[in-house]
């Protein structure tokens, strides 16, 4: 049986781990630093093997030489902001664990494919892509695949369809600066902008932007969890499946769109090895300045990190 290990038993990552073990796909090792956390979710979500009728293993440690074997490793390490702290003390902290992270990925798992989860997202992806020293086949970020399905849900609840009927894309930084293209976006084959007037439009765009935000709001305390281990379950399902599939990941580009040394939100061909292709988008004047000013934020970011 296949093996993915996830980095990190914080709400995402516990949650994807119980996804994964509950569709049977693979067994998973949940890896943390605070090893009685991963126990006791591992231990909770095999409790549920009998009723759910699922026979995989989870195991729950704090050991990376656990990671062995792995064909996929998750990561979703990294601390939370916490009041008082500026984004770049954000992101040196979580640089440090991604550090640790990378040094366990390439000593225990050299030949599993790595998505990254960890935020800030597409900076952390370069990190890894870096660290590891893999192929960008096999280094890539879950982020606007989540925007992706954010915005998709969004458009299908104005519009009363069921959910499967809408193609939405989201590419760019899984932040401030992702770009939800309305442009591209269709339900049951039709233009969105023949079935929305064009503010109704960007109502939407603007939410998906903030939707992240708005759950956080709601939630009073913690960030989302359930969307997205659901993207990671999307990308785990699809690699393990020996298919391919259409889905946006931050990648690191090598002149793709004009941009290269920034890894960055872009849709992709994923499949067993990984990033299969990228593909390219028809993108217009305005699209592609806001593309490569996204870029440009992230590249920021990343020359603080002196890599």
């Amino acid at each position: 049986m296949k093996k993915v290990a996830i980095i990190g038993g914080g709400f995402v990552g516990g949650t994807a781990a119980m996804r994964i073990a509950e569709s049977g796909l693979a067994q998973v090792v949940l890896v943390d630093v605070v090893e009685n956390v991963a126990r006791a979710k591992a231990y909770d979500v095999e409790d549920g093997r009998y009723a759910l009728g699922v026979d995989v293993r989870i195991e729950g440690t704090s050991d990376m030489k656990a990671l062995a074997e792995a064909d996929i490793v998750v990561v979703t390490a990294g601390l939370p902001r916490k009041p008082g702290m500026t984004r770049e003390d954000l992101l040196l902290k979580n640089a440090d664990i991604m550090k640790t992270v990378c040094r366990g990925i390439s000593q225990h798992a050299a030949g599993s494919l790595v998505i990254v989860v960890s935020n800030p997202l597409d900076v952390m992806t370069y990190l890894a892509y870096k660290l590891t020293g893999f192929s960008r086949q096999r280094v890539f970020g879950m982020g606007v695949n989540l925007d992706s399905s954010r915005f998709a849900n969004l458009i299908a609840g104005k519009l009363f369809v069921g959910i499967d009927s809408v193609h939405a894309m989201v590419i760019g930084s899984h932040g401030e600066t992702m770009m939800p293209l309305a442009r591209f976006a269709t339900v049951r084959g039709k233009p969105l902008s023949e079935l929305l007037t064009a503010a109704e439009i960007e109502e939407i765009v603007a939410r998906t932007k903030k939707r992240g935000a708005e759950i956080v709001s709601l939630y009073g305390s913690g960030s989302a969890y359930f969307a997205p281990s659901a993207a990671i379950f999307e990308i785990v399902r699809t690699v393990l499946s020996g298919t391919s599939k259409e889905i946006s990941a931050s990648i690191c580009l090598e002149g793709e769109y004009g941009l290269r040394d920034v890894a960055i939100g872009v849709p992709a061909l994923i499949g067993p090895e990984g990033v299969e292709r990228i593909l390219a988008l028809d993108l217009n004047e305005a699209e592609s300045k806001s593309l490569a000013d996204s870029a440009d934020a992230i590249k920021s970011s990343i020359k603080l990190l002196k890599v």
